[in-house]
């Protein structure tokens, strides 16, 4: 069988692309805005180079296809809070367009990248999907609007749609260079060069880490079940920046003093979810502690 993954040159759609290459014909449609054509290398796939923007290309390459995983999006809080214009562009009518190209191509299923982010910054842990989205920036804005657009299109078009609300996902491949780097690739490059590791805040906000392949496995489960609507995906435990900072120069055997920034507009204080309806739903279980994750990540960006 045939399956699709927009944004497949990103961290998280060049590892998911890998797996699934294991079993389905898999093509990634990516433009390379963010993501790596490096990331691509020595994977089983075939790669189209375009935008999800681009609706004839869409139609083409959805073609025959049974699952589409639609990972494509302009990620990051800060990038959507300095040009909310561009992250309502790609995630919210880029992601119109992957439904009604998916919706016309007669696809089995869609399986789409949502964020914890939705959630916002309310104070109740931890945080289940029936609790109300209070989005504190456009990038979550983003992330509910295509939701919504998820729900409309499997109850009046009969697409089977499932979003899964990513907790903070790490692992190799994840890009430690950029302006909008997340924190762990972000510490572990530091950390590796001997460089202290920046936190913005006191660092005593927590997050609800999730290793990448715990998240692959969500997508592959979520779209071979019956399930739709939408689940939380993470490992069910929080740390704080401070602790994941010490934890991260422990396992590389160094020790340097963390640099504090102010605290970035748009950020939530506390993320922990609850997994009971992904488990019940498609038998989601993280298997990576967030340990085991780190030492392989830490592996990985040793090796580059």
């Amino acid at each position: 069988m045939k399956v699709v993954v927009t944004g497949g040159a990103g961290f998280i759609g060049s590892n998911l692309a890998e797996e699934l290459s294991n079993r389905y014909e898999v093509t990634v449609l990516d433009d390379l805005a963010t993501g790596r054509e490096s990331n691509l290398s020595n994977l089983d796939v075939d790669w189209v180079r375009g935008s999800i923007l681009d609706t004839e290309l869409l139609a083409e390459t959805f073609r025959g296809v049974h699952f589409v995983f639609h990972e494509a999006a302009l990620p990051s809080v800060q990038r959507s809070v300095e040009d909310p214009a561009r992250s309502n562009l790609v995630n919210v009518d880029g992601t119109l367009n992957v439904l009604i190209a998916a919706r016309d191509a007669g696809v089995k299923k869609l399986v789409f990248a949502s964020s914890s982010s939705v959630y916002g910054d309310t104070p109740t842990l931890p945080k289940v999907e029936t609790m109300t989205p209070d989005p504190m920036s456009p990038y979550a804005v983003t992330k509910l609007t295509a939701e919504h657009y998820l729900r409309v299109f499997n109850s009046l078009y009969g697409l089977p749609t499932v979003a899964l609300r990513y907790f903070n996902v790490f692992g190799p491949r994840q890009d430690p260079k950029s302006q909008y780097a997340a924190v762990i690739p972000n510490f572990i490059a530091r950390i590796l060069a001997g460089e202290p590791p920046v936190i913005n805040g006191d660092g005593r906000q927590t997050r609800d880490f999730t290793f990448v392949r715990d998240v692959v496995q969500a997508n592959i489960r979520a779209a071979e079940s019956d399930a739709t609507g939408v689940f939380n995906i993470a490992c069910q435990k929080r740390i704080d920046l401070i602790a994941l900072a010490d934890t991260i120069m422990d396992l590389v055997g160094t020790k340097v003093e963390p640099v504090f920034n102010e605290a970035r507009s748009g950020d939530v204080r506390d993320s922990l979810a609850d997994i009971t309806r992904a488990r019940a739903a498609f038998g989601f279980a993280p298997a990576y502690t967030l340990e085991q994750g780190l030492s392989e990540t830490i592996q990985w960006f040793a090796s580059q």
